[in-house]
């Protein structure tokens, strides 16, 4: 900014040059008058010209009103702004069922986002994620506990990643129940949310484990559907846990409408329930019960359909896009030790700072994770762990293992989680076993603190 006596420049020994000498009275008022006539001219021609001006935009003042609004400062998502234009919103054949048909859903969004321009930016990597429970209290005496503990951990993963979450305890169709019933909902979230492109299940059991790892999605750019599994498990072996239907990401498109259409037709709103049961418990030796269900429903549908399958099913192998929580506990130790290690030696890694801003510190840690490896005998952080067979709401656990250690083993793996959080905020728990306990973070932590 210019300083006042830059920003007007006058010589003080200037002077005027006078030619006549008048009376200096009559000389004022003449001076007076014409001033004040001057500036009267300038106001009426000013205020003639803005009400005579032609307007060159044609566009009636209410719709100006609604393109202004539909605009939002920065590149937020405008939450307030909803056109009267019609959508398929409008349309009373549209349903939300897992039973009803939707097509043309690709235009249909693509008209939708077009009339919510403010939604555009960032349209192809907004992710919603889905999770849920049943909609009575649980039997087991912790369960409710445990699913709200599994629950916050999900929460605390979206709101540092950014995405939008959804949690459902009803059935949305009565006849779809058990490992049935996430496929109504994820239906209903795809036409519930056209502004994202990725609705993403996981299951009420599954707890993320690395905080700041987020979904490699131009991985999947050519792809409509991700899940955890195994090409040789399907073809080869053909087993039913080649891979697990409990966290999968489907892209919000028709190819993935469609093929909804046909995987829900395997399960209990199908003619043909029982015969699917039947052909999947033929093929597939490993399969323990009589039933169809949804794991092995889509395990089929690749095994016996490949040309039509297998090049939109992502078959994600390389991290724990979700694993087996047995095969995980055991590693938690050791890897706190590593990550540790790292951050005494990086001091900008154990930098205190807003959450806000985690992924920017997840991005500055990679760079020393490339020895860590992924999966299996990975020091890594595994993203999510999987409590199969464990059943924390009903306690039906499976028998191959006692409930007591699903239980301790979930309390652990959510402390695990936790600490990842409660760090931002100046604490931690120091004996994963025990969820009332935390500690406050010293300054410059790890150097000194309550993880010995």
């Amino acid at each position: 900014m210019f300083s006042p006596e830059f920003s007007h420049q006058y010589s003080p020994m200037a002077k005027p040059h006078v030619r006549n000498k008048t009376h200096p009275c009559l000389t004022d008022g003449f001076l007076f008058l014409g001033g004040a006539f001057f500036a009267l001219l300038i106001v009426w021609s000013f205020s003639s010209l803005l009400n005579s001006a032609p307007r060159f935009d044609s566009t009636p003042l209410s719709e100006a009103k609604a393109t202004s609004e539909a605009r939002s400062p920065g590149c937020a998502a405008n939450l307030r702004y909803d056109p009267p234009d019609e959508t398929f919103y409008d349309d009373q054949e549209m349903s939300y069922s897992i039973e009803k048909k939707i097509e043309d859903w690709d235009e249909k969004r693509k008209r939708w986002l077009k009339l919510h321009p403010s939604f555009a930016a960032g349209a192809r990597e907004r992710v919603v994620l889905v999770t849920g429970s049943q909609p009575k209290p649980c039997k087991n005496p912790i369960g409710d506990h445990l699913l709200l503990r599994f629950f916050k951990n999900k929460v605390d993963y979206c709101r540092i990643h950014g995405y939008d979450i959804f949690y459902n305890n009803v059935l949305l169709n009565p006849k779809m129940n058990s490992f049935w019933a996430k496929l109504p909902v994820v239906k209903a979230a795809m036409l519930a949310h056209p502004e994202a492109e990725w609705i993403w299940w996981v299951d009420s059991d599954a707890a993320f484990t690395d905080m700041e790892f987020k979904l490699p999605l131009e991985r999947y750019r050519n792809h409509n559907v991700v899940v955890h599994g195994w090409p040789k498990l399907i073809y080869e072996a053909k087993s039913w846990t080649s891979l697990n239907a409990g966290v999968f990401l489907i892209r919000n498109c028709q190819w993935s409408m469609d093929f909804m259409d046909t995987w829900a037709n395997m399960g209990p709103i199908g003619a043909d329930y029982a015969k699917w049961g039947q052909l999947q418990r033929s093929t597939f030796k490993d399969k323990i019960f009589p039933e169809s269900d949804d794991q092995a429903a889509l395990i089929y549908l690749l095994y016996t359909e490949k040309d039509k399958y297998y090049d939109n099913i992502y078959l994600e192998g390389e991290f724990y896009f979700e694993g087996y929580w047995l095969e995980i506990l055991p590693t938690y130790d050791n890897i706190t030790g590593r990550y540790m290690e790292i951050e005494r030696r990086v001091r900008t890694l154990r930098r205190r700072h807003a959450e806000k801003v985690s992924e920017s510190y997840a991005a500055q840690r990679e760079q020393y994770l490339k020895e860590a490896g992924n999966g299996r005998g990975s020091w890594r952080r595994p993203f999510i762990t999987h409590f199969t067979g464990c059943q924390p709401c009903s306690g039906d656990h499976n028998q191959m293992y006692s409930g007591e250690t699903c239980w301790s083993g979930m309390v652990k793996a959510l402390n695990f989680a936790d600490n990842q959080v409660l760090r931002k905020y100046g604490f931690v728990h120091p004996d994963l076993r025990d969820s009332s306990l935390v500690s406050p973070v010293p300054f410059d932590f790890p150097d000194d603190g309550p993880w010995g």
